[in-house]
């Protein structure tokens, strides 16, 4: 009896729980089995390894195989099991030494032909290994995501062929390149496309500065998706450390092309026929969704009422905490969702309310059943809300381009490093997470008490009243104020004078 054992993971959220494959071949009725609540591509691992080995010019001992996938009562799922059960046969089998397979953890999909392709969860898996001192094994596609962990000893395999030489000793597979620095990006399409709407861009500009929520209305043509698209080109880089946040999010949904680590904030824009499951996460696999993808970066959502109600509802939760749950009676996983979200809507259905010629029979019921299905609280969640009106054909030809994304971008930067400086020590970086208690001290006392007595005439909750000062410091930040002012608390209230549902 022969008995072989090396690691691999599975995925809890973007933490990786190890997993030992045990690799029993002893005397019995010739068997192959994989135990261990394997899922069904787990269990036609058997098949693709047995084809594989015959490619290879080996065959199966004719003696009884047993896999364990060890712990036994957690589920394994995904196709990454392929290579680390590959790995511990052939080490059963005492084709490559039984001690040198045991320092690797292994993932890795296997094709037929012996090639072994890519798979999500390398860059956790990497920092796993990076954890326990163990080698990882992984695709060769993938060998730059897993060097991001440093101090792990990656070999990154195009085959099993190849692999199997490597141990040996016949051929050394050469180590992935080295981590390169984040690579300096193109920024997106350019503020100064955008003709007029100075109001608009004064508003993107602040939510930029301090990672707040806003809102844009307006009729068709105004602008709203040609403004959100350009929100990105305002944003800083990620630092390092929140870079390595979310791509550890895109490694687990198995989105990061060629293992290649940006330094720009996510943009995502998902239709609005997407599911609360495809927003918030969910499946049967408790995978991450458009929140958790939008990590450190931007969750654009047009047409804004179109999305079904129980998906806007279960945003909530996320934008408040940072965080998203997603319980299943298999899983309670927890992903990562510290979004700033972007959304646009029509005023009502047919998009033209209050225009004197276009408006529809129906004004202004149409309008206000079409805003109600926005409810309350999640309004409330919302920093700024602007309306984005059309500008005239003969005024647009004639308008000046305005200021550049870059030129934007230098006072956006500037009012994030104060930000990250003031809240240094303190567990976040922006305004938008600020509690107000980190607020109050940098306040003016005539600001603070204009403040609260316009909260009460305005009709704000308390979240209300505490995002509107979140709103204020990033004004006063802009303008490079220590102490916000009176002046910078009034035009914060101006985006919040809407009476939001309590709830």
């Amino acid at each position: 009896m022969s008995l072989a054992r090396l690691t691999t993971f599975s995925f809890h959220g973007v933490e990786a729980v190890p997993v030992e494959v045990q690799v029993q071949v002893a005397q019995g009725l010739p068997a192959f089995t994989v135990v261990g609540l394997p899922n069904k591509a787990v269990g036609e691992s058997r098949e693709r390894v047995r084809a594989v080995l015959s490619v290879l010019g080996l065959s199966l001992p004719p003696k009884r195989i047993l896999v364990n996938l060890a712990p036994a009562d957690l589920v394994k799922e995904g196709s990454h099991f392929d290579l680390p059960i590959a790995l511990g046969l052939l080490a059963a089998m005492g084709v490559i030494p039984v001690d040198e397979v045991a320092h690797y953890a292994a993932l890795g999909e296997l094709a037929l032909d012996g090639t072994i392709g890519p798979v999500a969860g390398v860059l956790p898996a990497a920092l796993a290994c990076s954890e326990r001192e163990l080698g990882l094994v992984c695709p060769a596609s993938q060998g730059a995501e897993a060097s991001w962990a440093g101090a792990t000893e990656a070999l990154a395999a195009p085959d099993l062929r190849e692999l199997i030489a490597h141990f040996q000793g016949r051929q050394a597979l050469s180590p992935p390149p080295p981590p390169a620095p984040l690579p300096r990006e193109a920024r997106g399409p350019c503020l100064s496309e955008v003709r007029g709407q100075e109001s608009a861009k004064r508003a993107l500009e602040i939510a930029a500065a301090g990672a707040h929520n806003l809102l844009m209305i307006g009729p068709p043509g105004s602008g709203k998706s040609m403004l959100a698209a350009r929100l990105p080109g305002l944003l800083p880089d990620l630092t390092p450390s929140e870079a390595l946040e979310v791509s550890l999010v895109r490694s687990v949904a198995g989105g990061l092309e060629a293992g290649r680590i940006s330094a720009r904030p996510p943009f995502r824009d998902p239709h609005h026929s997407a599911s609360q499951a495809a927003l918030t996460g969910g499946g049967p696999r408790a995978r991450p969704g458009e929140v958790s993808l939008a990590h450190r970066g931007v969750l654009f959502l047009d047409e804004l009422p179109e999305f079904p109600r129980p998906a806007l509802e279960a945003l909530r939760q996320p934008l408040e905490s940072g965080r998203v749950t997603v319980s299943r009676a298999a899983a309670h996983v927890s992903y990562p969702a510290r979004v700033q979200l972007v959304a646009a809507m029509n005023p009502c259905r047919c998009g033209y309310l209050g225009h004197a010629g276009r408006e529809c029979g129906t004004a202004p019921r149409c309008g206000e059943a079409y805003q109600g299905k926005i409810s309350g609280p999640l309004l409330d969640r919302i920093d700024l809300v602007i309306e984005v009106q059309p500008i005239a054909p003969r005024e647009l030809a004639r308008a000046p381009s305005g200021e550049t994304s870059e030129a934007v971008a230098v006072r956006v930067a500037a009012a994030r490093t104060a930000q990250r400086a003031r809240y240094e020590g303190m567990g976040f970086a922006t305004n938008a997470e600020a509690p107000v208690e980190a607020l109050r001290e940098g306040f003016e006392a005539a600001a603070l008490a204009f403040a609260e007595g316009a909260a009460e005439r305005l009709g704000l909750s308390n979240r209300g009243m505490v995002r509107a000062l979140r709103v204020a410091r990033s004004v006063a930040d802009l303008e490079g104020a220590a102490l916000v002012g009176r002046g910078h608390v009034a035009e914060a209230l101006g985006y919040r004078l809407r009476k939001p549902a309590a709830g």
